[in-house]
């Protein structure tokens, strides 16, 4: 195995902690740059120091055109995303991917264009499964995989996903983490690959009837970003959707947008609906003088907004199906039991 020389680190929910701790374990002679994205959005970052309290490397939010020094520590700045290109950091306020700006596979598919088999990608603790495309990246480019074992993750999803779609090298807790990254860039550790679950393709459907009513397939799916056509790619087996402006998701953050993105809409009509409601009750009140309708009318008018504006909020508060998460509900009732042998 050649020397890793550059480490990518990626984490969501439970991160800091979960970085606190590997900074922690590493030593000052730790001879290898570690690249972390932590999702923060736009929201000051204080992780910088948080690390360079927990441990001895020194951490710094990567500026831009940074040079990428050995036993230093980048950290992803809020709002903007980290890449490598050129031999040095990059900071570029692109379109968010998976909903998150910064997010984790921009950085790990540039890491791996340029560093190839030197690489490692790490997937710690996170929700959903930003990570996972930019990992296969670094697996397919001949980089070394890990992600932490879902069953010692704060939150699983990330690490699980990651297990599920990439033939992961390791997948050791995260108090192990360290010495692996140590061994890996004394070369000291052989590899040996976990194989990966694929998931199974899904068929096309035919357009739904309900209430007698049929609803015709749309011309296409939309960005919940900006409303732009998205196209579909299928990338080893993970399913992933792009518009023409640059945002992109995996299947399940995409379902969780445009579920967000629906409730969003759905609220905003409750709003109108109310204030239709209100709006005819004071021109009821005001004797429906502004034209030729009558006071009854305008109360009438009223009823009707607000007896659909109630008919409107029941239905967005009913239970509603989110395949995109009952995987991951069912993987944690079962106490993990769907993620490949762990190390």
């Amino acid at each position: 195995m050649t020397r890793s020389s550059i480490i990518t680190i990626g984490a969501s929910s439970g991160g800091v902690v979960a970085l606190r701790s590997i900074a922690a374990a590493l030593p000052a002679a730790f001879s290898a740059p570690l690249l972390v994205v932590l999702h923060i959005g736009a929201l000051r970052s204080e992780l910088p120091a948080l690390l360079n309290m927990a441990g001895p490397l020194p951490a710094k939010h990567a500026e831009d055109g940074d040079m990428i020094l050995p036993g230093h520590i980048y950290v992803a700045p809020p709002d903007r995303h980290m890449i490598v290109a050129d031999g040095r950091l990059r900071l570029v306020r692109g379109p968010k991917e998976n909903s998150a700006r910064p997010a984790i596979d921009p950085l790990f598919r540039s890491v791996a264009e340029n560093f190839g088999s030197d690489a490692v990608g790490v997937i710690l603790t996170g929700n959903l499964n930003d990570g996972t495309l930019g990992l296969f990246e670094i697996k397919r480019r001949g980089g070394v995989a890990i992600g932490q074992n879902p069953n010692d993750a704060a939150y699983p999803d990330m690490p699980r996903s990651a297990a599920e779609h990439v033939a992961l090298d390791y997948c050791p807790p995260l108090a192990d983490i360290p010495e692996l990254l140590i061994e890996l860039v004394d070369q000291k550790k052989g590899r040996k690959a976990v194989m990966s679950k694929t998931s199974p393709q899904l068929n096309g459907q035919q357009p739904e009837i309900v209430n007698n009513q049929t609803f015709e397939r749309p011309i296409t799916v939309t960005c919940p970003d900006c409303g732009g056509a998205l196209k579909r790619f299928e990338v080893g087996s993970i399913v992933k959707f792009g518009c023409h402006i640059g945002h992109t998701y995996t299947a399940e953050i995409l379902a969780t947008a445009q579920f967000e993105e629906m409730e969003k809409t759905m609220r905003a009509a409750v709003r109108f609906l109310n204030e239709r409601g209100e709006f005819c009750l004071q021109m009821a009140e005001h004797g429906g003088t502004v034209s030729a309708a009558s006071a009854d009318d305008w109360h009438a008018a009223s009823k009707q907004a607000l007896d659909r504006a109630y008919k409107l909020r029941d239905l967005v508060e009913q239970e509603w199906l989110t395949p995109e998460t009952s995987g991951r509900r069912a993987a944690a009732s079962e106490g993990g039991d769907q993620t490949p042998p762990l190390e």
